[in-house]
């Protein structure tokens, strides 16, 4: 393959036992290792997304004291090979330029510089073609694009088995409904379904709230308690938010994954259970391992199936249909779509998603509420991040706790950003030295608002 080829051939029409079925095709991956400890090992990708680091779980495991536990991911991509580096330690680089890369797009036959190894990145003729679905939607989620398709045709597979399923994706994707559409296309559909938020609860109350406690185990515990898993056995526990979980939790969450049984709080007795798990998060759990925030068991445990939910900036095709839909179930009768308007939501970047979409939508309908949209921006009139409770537009009042909480955090965003990146010059580096935050996440949140050095 020639260098700078496209790795990924989009979507096409393949005969498959003996059907015409739509599919993406993409090229396969192979890591070689050129210098370092384990030179001559090498690795082909069949899946998406190829990890290399020292965990025995990657595609790649490297024996180098110098790299990340989950050291960079490589993907094959529309516009190429995607390298992202997972916040590690040392960084990964560019050998033939020196530059350090926090996600990139590179020509095959790269060699990428990690600790003290050196990989070369290539793109094979070989082909993998993953079926596209024929459907624009799958129970509550909706969308005609390819990744979306793609998405679906995975959650058709998926749903009707028990393994545990890991959803990622930037808040407002619709993780949530994700995993209410797995669980409405299973065999669990008519049992429980217990959803715990971990990031909304208290961290001195949420070890009751999955596992349960018996009468005095504590102060205050004055009669037994059942929790979020006894409460879903037969059926499917959610753990929304599991980035939020706490390490002191971590480990008995690892133990219930494992034996599916927990012990509630003060008693010595396990408790079987008959559970499907199901857990997202907007956070990068592969950086949170890194870091030491997050166990690199339990991120195993979890992601048996990792599905990802696309950001809407990536899948502006589904704009007018999504927004159609939102009007028809809000009952706005008084707001045309007509093409400037569309035009003016596909050229906005949705930093907030689908759920943002949704809010802007409510705001039209309510007479001409909404800003204007700036094109990658928020919207025209955001001024910053509230300045307390009575700074909240009276409009966004008729908002859910939680969806008036995501706006405000937006804004709150974009603007900590955009003077963040002014006081540091535009140095992307100085910039992570006074958030006291990782350079690559903080990469990835000034993406996710469209501003770079250049645009603030």
């Amino acid at each position: 393959m020639q260098r700078g080829q496209r790795q990924s051939l989009g979507p096409m029409t393949r005969i498959i036992d003996k059907q015409q079925v739509s599919v993406m095709a993409r090229r396969k991956i192979r890591l070689l290792v050129v210098f370092g400890p384990n030179a001559g090992r090498e690795a082909v990708g069949e899946g998406s997304v190829l990890q290399v680091g020292t965990q025995p779980e990657n595609t790649l495991v490297l024996e180098d004291d110098a790299v990340s536990r989950i050291h960079v991911e490589i993907a094959s991509t529309a516009e190429g090979i995607l390298v992202r580096d997972m916040a590690s330690t040392n960084g990964t680089w560019l050998l033939e330029s020196g530059v350090r890369i926090t996600q990139a797009h590179v020509p095959s036959s790269t060699v990428l510089q990690i600790g003290r190894s050196q990989v070369q990145v290539e793109a094979l003729d070989q082909e993998v073609a993953e079926v596209l679905s024929p459907e624009t939607s799958f129970e509550l989620l909706t969308g005609q694009s390819p990744v979306m398709r793609a998405l679906f045709s995975t959650l058709q597979k998926v749903a009707p088995t028990d393994e545990t399923v890991l959803i990622t994706g930037e808040t407002g994707t619709g993780k949530e409904l994700c995993a209410q559409s797995l669980v409405s296309a299973s065999r669990r559909a008519h049992n429980p379904f217990v959803i715990v938020d971990c990031g909304g609860i208290p961290h001195t109350l949420l070890e009751s709230e999955l596992f349960g406690h018996v009468r005095g185990a504590f102060t205050g515990a004055d009669s037994d308690y059942v929790g979020a898993f006894e409460r879903a056995n037969g059926g499917t526990v959610f753990l929304d938010e599991i980035g939020e979980l706490p390490l002191t939790l971590q480990t008995r969450l690892l133990r219930a994954v494992e034996t599916r049984s927990v012990r509630r709080v003060g008693s010595p007795k396990p408790v079987a259970l008959d559970i499907r798990i199901l857990a997202a998060t907007n956070r990068c759990l592969e950086e949170e391992v890194n870091h030491g925030g997050f166990r690199a068991d339990l991120y195993y445990r979890l992601s048996v199936i990792q599905v990802r939910i696309p950001p809407l900036r990536e899948r502006s095709e589904d704009i007018e249909l999504l927004a159609r839909e939102i009007l028809g179930e809000i009952e706005a009768r008084g707001v045309k779509l007509d093409e400037a308007t569309l035009q003016q939501l596909r050229s906005y970047r949705w930093p907030g998603n689908v759920r943002e979409l949704r809010n802007h939508l409510k705001r039209m309908s309510l007479g001409g509420l909404a800003a204007e949209l700036a094109p990658g921006g928020p919207p025209a009139g955001d001024g910053g991040p509230p300045a307390g409770p009575a700074a909240l537009p009276e409009q966004e009042e008729l908002l859910s706790y939680r969806e008036a909480k995501d706006v405000a955090m937006l804004r709150f965003e974009h603007e900590y950003l955009s003077r963040l990146i002014r006081r540091a010059g535009g140095n992307i580096s100085q910039a992570a030295r006074l958030a006291r935050t990782d350079r690559a996440h903080l990469s990835r949140l000034l993406s996710k608002h469209n501003l770079s050095p250049g645009r603030q």
